[in-house]
């Protein structure tokens, strides 16, 4: 059952259904608060990029290079998407 937390938490239901997954009481109540926002779309996907599989090697490399992915010189398309991801 759905316990009341105050004014902390604006969607006791999904805060509760969200610890009982696992999520921390701050996450748990962050994304119950978005829910509850009608200005805001949690389960709405972010980003704009399209996924990596719609990159050439070249782009998905000069990717790989901005975060710093050792021996990437050497790795396949795939290798880098996996090592993106990862």
């Amino acid at each position: 059952m759905a316990k009341n937390h105050a004014n902390s938490v604006k969607d006791d239901e999904t805060y509760e259904e969200l610890r009982d997954q696992g999520y921390s009481k701050e996450k748990s109540a962050r994304i119950a608060n978005a829910k509850a926002n009608d200005s805001q779309h949690p389960s709405r996907k972010g980003g704009k990029q399209p996924p990596y599989e719609d990159w050439t090697k070249d782009e998905l490399y000069d990717r790989a290079q901005e975060v710093g992915i050792e021996g990437r010189s050497d790795m396949s398309k795939d290798e880098l998407i996996d090592a993106l991801r990862g």
